[in-house]
């Protein structure tokens, strides 16, 4: 007898604000800063990544929230009345800002008894004291510019997320106020000071406090204090019939350091009348004001984070390479051979450098197609792609020119293609690309053969060595097939097309993964057996969360490991009682995605660059494909995928309140995944 569905899957209560996990991700990153177990200069580094991430949801996120919110957001599941969500907001933010206060407080200390000391002026020898003096004449001074703040002089543009000094000063009718922006990045922040045991920096802003009276000669200042102001970043590319792609992206790229003020943070010593007037002529509400006793803009820990100290870091790791795909191998040969998996960054992301480099080499290769959506500073892809059009192939790069935050580094690479010769395409206006594709066919034994590889990850050598993430190889004809045609759809005009194996948003990818729930609720009302297992960095979309609730109800188990924002309540009875979600934050960024669906010992595996969030599902190209090899899928589950899931020392446990909790080790033996991979590297081969 069927069960008639009874229960509202898209109820508001069983749903996770989407803002307040993305706060929750921080905390999460926060917790591994706090970690004692942690290694010093990693602990610096995840402090980093909390303050980048804060700023980029105060300047992406915010700007929603604060203005007007559309009726369509209104009506999606997790929505909450703007005051409330605001109110929700700022408390978490206070929160985190506190917790940042009492981590750098901490790490100074941890990192002074490992002779890293971050000074004040007043800690450091006459000697340095005379240094920094004539650092800041030679190196400073000229860079910097006062800017008067009264009635002849109108209020100054501040720039987003500069650092500036407000200053309080003497005048002769009373107080005056004055700003001044640090010249950051021009100048270190951690400037480092000679030192004759260890290593002593001072922060750009105190050595410039410190020579204050060079900038106001003859006045009294009666205070000087640090403020950072985070605008409105979420600007939108308009195209109009007078201009091009490349045009319209550069002018947003100008528009985002004018956007509205989102939040100002002031030292906690500023005093009120100079936080009235700077909060009263940047509109700001008293929301929008937040304090700091530390250091502000913490982001800049990189540059600690990067020391050479080793013994301060987690241990190095060297990369697995496959006997198959050494450097004297001929990958074309093992490719050919099987279908083939690349774990970085336990194993190298050279293989996939080298497979550019030898299709540029190959006498036998007639053309290279590639997607390429962060590429990074390493001009390694570019050099190969440079060979290949020196040797008479058929270059073509589909560029995405609105990755955020990279569109400056997208537009130079661009037009330094297209320079030497590469055909630069863009894809279509008004869908990003984010598919990660990389295809070189081959002329053999007159037949042309494609090779195709697709990942989860970037083309970028850098980031690479950060994120885990999993290439793949095949030349398997079908997916090749699929692989070129999506390729002729990007370059030309796109719109709906027919796949044989690709799941391609927004086309089928949403509804095929869907299917898939459906079909696996099915199949345990017939065996019982019932099984999904999904690793994400996020899940938001309403649709697929409410196939999972379905799911879940029907008795299915849905075991979820999302590394960021989940908007799925788990743990509710009689909706999500057999949905476990957990995350892991630790020394790589989980970033692979592997959708599995058990179908009664039968089962299908998806991979790729699509995590469920209405963006990938909606706004942008993004391609899952299927492992069809099914020894190759059995080792992904068996030695990567359910390697995450028990995970037990850096995993954690999502509550049905939204907060999470360090997995229980219930008398088993600790497991930290990621350990795991770099002690087990290449196993997943066998």
């Amino acid at each position: 007898m069927e069960i008639i569905m009874t229960v509202d899957l898209y109820d508001k209560r069983y749903y996770i604000n989407r803002e307040l996990s993305w706060l929750e991700f921080n905390q999460r990153c926060l917790d591994e800063a706090m970690n004692n177990k942690t290694p010093l200069l990693d602990r610096a580094k995840f402090l980093a990544i909390c303050y980048n991430n804060l700023e980029e949801f105060m300047m992406i996120r915010m700007p929603g929230i604060l203005v007007q919110t559309p009726s369509a957001v209104q009506n999606d599941p997790d929505y909450i009345e703007r005051p409330v969500i605001l109110g929700m907001i700022y408390e978490k933010i206070t929160s985190l800002y506190r917790g940042y206060e009492i981590c750098w407080r901490r790490l100074k200390k941890n990192l002074a008894k490992n002779d890293i000391n971050i000074r004040s002026i007043n800690e450091l020898t006459d000697r340095q004291k005379d240094w920094v003096r004539d650092y800041y004449k030679k190196r400073v001074h000229t860079l910097l510019t006062p800017m008067a703040l009264d009635v002849s002089h109108p209020f100054p543009f501040i720039s987003n997320n500069s650092l500036n000094l407000a200053y309080k000063l003497k005048g002769n009718n009373g107080p005056v106020y004055a700003r001044i922006k640090v010249p950051i990045p021009l100048l270190d922040r951690f400037v480092s000071v000679p030192s004759e045991h260890g290593a002593d920096f001072v922060l750009i802003e105190d050595i410039i406090l410190d020579s204050s009276e060079c900038l106001f000669p003859g006045m009294k200042i009666i205070s000087a204090n640090t403020l950072t102001l985070i605008r409105n970043a979420d600007v939108k590319v308009t195209i109009d019939e007078a201009c091009d792609l490349m045009s319209a992206v550069e002018e947003s790229i100008e528009d985002r350091q004018m956007g509205f003020p989102v939040a100002a943070v002031f030292d906690s010593r500023c005093p009120k009348d100079v936080r009235s007037f700077f909060i009263q002529n940047l509109k700001l509400s008293s929301m929008q004001v937040l304090t700091t006793k530390e250091t502000m803009c913490l982001s800049s820990l990189w540059q600690i984070a990067d020391l050479d100290c080793p013994s301060l870091k987690e241990r190095p790791m060297t990369p697995y390479t496959h006997p198959d795909m050494q450097d004297d191998y001929d990958l074309f040969s093992a490719i050919k051979k099987e279908d083939r998996i690349v774990f970085h960054p336990y194993e190298t992301f050279n293989t996939v450098v080298r497979f550019i480099e030898q299709s540029a080499r190959d006498p036998d290769v007639q053309s290279i197609k590639i997607c390429l959506y962060r590429v990074g500073k390493d001009p390694s892809i570019y050099r190969a792609l440079e060979k290949a059009i020196n040797n008479h192939k058929n270059v073509s790069v589909l560029l995405e020119l609105r990755a955020k935050f990279d569109e400056n580094r997208n537009i130079k690479w661009a037009k330094d293609l297209e320079e030497i010769g590469v055909n630069v395409v863009y894809g279509p206006v008004d869908l990003k690309v984010h598919s990660k594709l990389l295809q070189v066919v081959r002329l053999e034994d007159d037949r042309l053969v494609r090779y195709t590889h697709m990942s989860s990850g970037n083309y970028n050598v850098s980031t690479a060595k950060q994120y885990s993430d999993i290439s793949f190889f095949t030349a398997n004809d079908e997916i090749g097939e699929d692989v070129g045609e999506l390729f002729n759809a990007l370059t030309g005009y796109f719109g709906k097309r027919e796949f044989k194996h690709l799941l391609v948003a927004p086309l089928n990818l949403k509804d095929t993964l869907i299917e898939k729930i459906d079909r696996e609720i099915q199949v345990h009302k017939e065996h019982g057996n019932g099984h999904i297992m999904m690793k994400s960095n996020g899940l938001i979309d309403a649709d697929i969360i409410a196939s999972l609730y379905k799911a879940s109800i029907a008795g299915v188990k849905v075991d979820l490991n999302i590394r960021g924002l989940c908007c799925l309540r788990p743990g509710i009875k009689g909706v999500s009682e057999n949905i476990r979600v957990t995350s892991i934050v630790d020394r790589f960024l989980e970033h692979s995605r592997i959708y599995y669906f058990e179908n009664n010992g039968n089962p299908d595996m998806f991979m790729g660059s699509s995590d469920l969030m209405p963006r990938n599902l909606k706004a942008r190209v993004e391609v899952l494909y299927p492992v069809l090899d099914k020894d190759l899928m059995r080792r992904i589950r068996d030695k990567i995928l359910l390697i995450h899931f028990a995970d037990n020392v850096k995993a954690r446990l999502l509550l049905p309140d939204g907060t999470y909790v360090h997995v229980l080790k219930d008398g088993r033996k600790p497991l930290r995944s990621q350990e795991w991979f770099i002690e087990n590297r290449g196993i997943w081969h066998d």
